[in-house]
C-alpha cells in the first residue's frame, strides 16, 4: 500500500471513527432528555391529591402510576404470595404480596413490604400479621412487581420467584385488576414488615455517563490521529 493511499485510510476510519462516536453520544444525550421528562412527570404525579380506592374501580390507568393512594377494603390472606431472594437494605428474604378487597368489589394486589426469610428452614414463610375486617391502605399505585430470572414457568403456592399475574388470576379466580398498589404508610396495626422501597429512577445519570464515554473517546480518536499524523508523521521524515 503506498504512503498516500495509507494516509487516506487512516483519515477515512478516524473520521469515521469520530462521527459514529459523537452520534452516539448525541443519541445517548437524547435517551437522558426523555428519562428527565419521564422522571420529572413521576415526580409531579407524586405530588398531587390522593386517591381513594374508587379510581381503580374499573382498571388500573396508565395515568394514575405513581399518584398517591389511601385504600379501605379487606386483606385476602388466604391468597398471600411471598416473593423469594428479594433485598431490603441489602438484606435477602420475601416480598409480601397479598390481594386486597376494595369496597365496592375491586381487587387489587398489595405490595405490603419485605420480611426476613428462615435460613434453616427456606420453606417456612414468615408469620405475618393480617388484621381481618377493613383496613386502610396508603401507598402509591405501582406497576405489578418486578420479575427475577427464572428458568421455566412461573411457579405456585405460597413461596414463589416470580408472579405472572395473568396466571394468578386464574389461578386464584380473584378479578385482580393490573398494576398493584406498593403500600408505603405504616399500617393502623404493626404487621412487622419493612417498606424501606427504594426512590424510583429512570436511570437519567446513566446515560449522561454513556455520552460522556462515547465523546471522550470521539475526542481520543482526533488526538491519536492528529498526534500521529501531523505531529509526529513530519519528526519521522526528518529523522
Amino acid at each position: 500500500m503506498s504512503v498516500k493511499l495509507r494516509i487516506w485510510v487512516v483519515t477515512g476510519a478516524a473520521l469515521l471513527g469520530v462521527a459514529v462516536t459523537l452520534a452516539l453520544g448525541r443519541w445517548q444525550l437524547g435517551r437522558a432528555d426523555q428519562k428527565q421528562t419521564l422522571q420529572a412527570r413521576i415526580d409531579a404525579r407524586a405530588q398531587l391529591p390522593l386517591l381513594d380506592g374508587r379510581s381503580l374501580a374499573s382498571a388500573l390507568d396508565e395515568e394514575l402510576l405513581h399518584r398517591r393512594i389511601e385504600a379501605q377494603g379487606q386483606w385476602l390472606p388466604q391468597h398471600t404470595v411471598f416473593l423469594d431472594n428479594r433485598q431490603m437494605n441489602g438484606r435477602p428474604g420475601f416480598f409480601v404480596l397479598t390481594p386486597l378487597r376494595l369496597e365496592g368489589g375491586t381487587i387489587v394486589l398489595v405490595q405490603r413490604g419485605w420480611a426476613p426469610r428462615n435460613f434453616e428452614d427456606r420453606l417456612r414463610v414468615p408469620q405475618v400479621d393480617t388484621p381481618a375486617g377493613v383496613v386502610k391502605v396508603q401507598g402509591r399505585i405501582a406497576p405489578a412487581p418486578s420479575k427475577l430470572y427464572e428458568m421455566g414457568t412461573a411457579g405456585t403456592g405460597p413461596i414463589r420467584q416470580n408472579l405472572d399475574l395473568a396466571q394468578y388470576r386464574a389461578e386464584t379466580g380473584l378479578p385482580l385488576v393490573a398494576g398493584s398498589i406498593q403500600q408505603t404508610g405504616a399500617p393502623e396495626q404493626d404487621d412487622g414488615l419493612l417498606r424501606d422501597w427504594p426512590q424510583i429512577n429512570t436511570g437519567v445519570d446513566k446515560h449522561y455517563g454513556y455520552a460522556f464515554q462515547w465523546f471522550g473517546l470521539s475526542a481520543l480518536i482526533a488526538l491519536l490521529y492528529v498526534w500521529f499524523q501531523i505531529v509526529r508523521r513530519p519528526q519521522q521524515r526528518q529523522a
